[in-house]
């Protein structure tokens, strides 16, 4: 079980609270190191009254982590918070999301919410609240911010807890209490496994990368090579560095938490999939275009749009023939896309699509009964699918007007039995992606062969990419965790 230690600065700053024997101050914990007993698995909690550059605050976050301590602020976090220039990119998107919560007196131009280890009081703002706590987990947080015409932060700043008045230590206390039971709400028998690995999924996704039955495979698979896989879920963010690797499992994208799990777990040195640099350039169309493009490889013919330029639109016909295909450029699951048969649909759909994005991809129809999956990994063709079209839909997702979606059939089949142009072509298109797990969708009309897209969060569904293979899917997938596991414990980089 993990051992908790609360670092303050001076024995007073914790005298609105009962004495606790894990409270120490900051004195004690930098001048008496904990024995070695105590040294394993120790959270430390750093609630000095200043993380100023060499000063005690800092010392104390710098030297946990010698010591080999879990602690929060991290001196990333520190680093961070004290570079403007950093966090500036980091809360650029959540700025948008302000001026329908924020006061909206004319009178007021400024505003400040106090964050406890990602709790706020003020209810609109949680989400983002632990937004910015996962981006820079510390403690106490102030947020400010500023409005000239539009509501925007201005600054993200660390505080002590001795500047709390007596309504903010119940606040700060509660959610202390929270944060501090998940550290080890589930203590998990690290001995019995060489290896731990987080699993990110979310319970409720309605159509996630892998069902229930699939995500159970992964778990047993992993335990018969050693490896616990530990499902968790977006509120477990500032636990991602008690593991040994990452896998997730809930579809991804740029603008959500599963990037920054990806971006978090790679700087802590874990061995992830999908890592942050395949999420990047998977997850938009727009890359994925000029990237096979540039490289040559052949896809549907196609044409970027620009919002501000209408005369682009009424040539498309002219350039590509009806039907026309146009894709937002992070849809996922045939999702953000539409298909135009005449002037007038692909107007109408351009315009829609302009809500969501300042480009659009469109593309010219090809019509198949199915596409082709090829799933890759490290490089290897793994399975085989072909996934058929919605009955009476164009697509193989047909999401229908009250939030539902139905899907085509599938075939899956031995990788040897799929065209080998196909499984080439698909090799060819995950090379410029990386060496993690995608899949790789393709067309096949008479001769010719296109790339649709990489992803690289593909479907492993318990029934079909394992309809093949069986439970030797899972284990792949767990082996090559395996494999860079211990090639990252013996210190060998390809």
């Amino acid at each position: 079980m993990s051992r908790l230690v609360i670092v303050v600065e001076k024995a007073s700053d914790w005298g609105s609270y009962y004495p606790s024997d894990n409270v120490v101050t900051a004195t004690d914990y930098l001048r008496e190191p904990l024995t070695a007993e105590e040294e394993q698995r120790t959270q430390v909690i750093n609630l000095c009254r200043s993380y100023k550059y060499l000063g005690t605050g800092y010392y104390v976050s710098l030297l946990a982590e010698a010591r080999g301590h879990k602690v929060i602020p991290s001196v990333r976090t520190i680093n961070d918070l004290r570079r403007r220039s950093l966090y500036g990119l980091d809360i650029e998107d959540l700025n948008q999301k302000l001026s329908r919560f924020l006061p909206d007196s004319r009178d007021t131009t400024d505003f400040g919410l106090q964050v406890y280890f990602g709790e706020t009081s003020y209810a609109p703002l949680q989400d983002l609240a632990r937004q910015v706590f996962e981006t820079f987990p510390c403690p106490i947080l102030r947020i400010e911010f500023e409005r000239e015409r539009e509501w925007r932060i201005v600054a993200i700043k660390p505080t002590g807890m001795h500047l709390l008045n007596d309504p903010q230590e119940d606040a700060f206390a509660d959610a202390l209490d929270r944060f501090s039971k998940k550290l080890w709400r589930k203590p998990r028998a690290r001995r019995k496994y060489r290896y731990d690995i987080a699993m990110l999924h979310d319970p409720a996704e309605a159509m996630p990368p892998s069902n229930k039955r699939a995500l159970k495979s992964f778990i047993d698979a992993g335990k018969d090579l050693g490896i616990e896989v530990d499902p968790i879920t977006r509120n477990d963010y500032t636990r991602l560095a008690e593991y040994d690797g990452l896998f997730i499992r809930e579809t991804t994208a740029l603008d959500n938490h599963t990037y920054r799990f990806a971006n978090k777990a790679e700087k802590e040195g874990m061995v992830v999939m999908d890592d942050p640099t395949s999420i990047l350039r998977c997850t938009n169309k727009i890359y994925l275009h000029d990237l096979m493009r540039s490289r040559k490889l052949p896809t549907p013919k196609s044409e970027i749009l620009f919002r501000d330029d209408p005369k682009k639109i009424a040539e498309l016909p002219q350039i590509l023939g009806f039907p026309i295909v146009l894709k937002i450029p992070d849809g996922s699951f045939s999702r953000g896309i539409v298909k135009a048969e005449n002037a007038e649909e692909l107007k109408k759909g351009a315009e829609d699509l302009f809500q969501h994005t300042a480009l659009v991809i469109a593309q010219e129809y090809l019509y198949t009964e199915f596409d082709w999956r090829i799933g890759v990994l490290n490089k290897e063709p793994l399975y085989a699918c072909q996934y058929f079209m919605s009955r009476g839909h164009w697509q193989i997702y047909n999401h229908g007007a009250r939030g539902t979606a139905k899907s085509g059939g599938f075939k899956t089949l031995p990788v040897r039995e799929a065209p080998a142009e196909v499984v080439r072509l698909a090799l060819k298109a995950t090379t410029l992606i990386g060496d993690g797990l995608y899949g790789v969708d393709l067309k096949q009309v008479g001769g010719r062969i296109v790339v649709i897209e990489v992803n690289d969060n593909p479907s492993i569904d318990a029934g079909v990419e394992d309809e093949y293979l069986g439970e030797d899917l899972y284990r792949r997938i767990m082996e090559e965790f395996l494999r860079r596991l211990e090639r990252k414990r013996l210190g060998i980089t390809d």
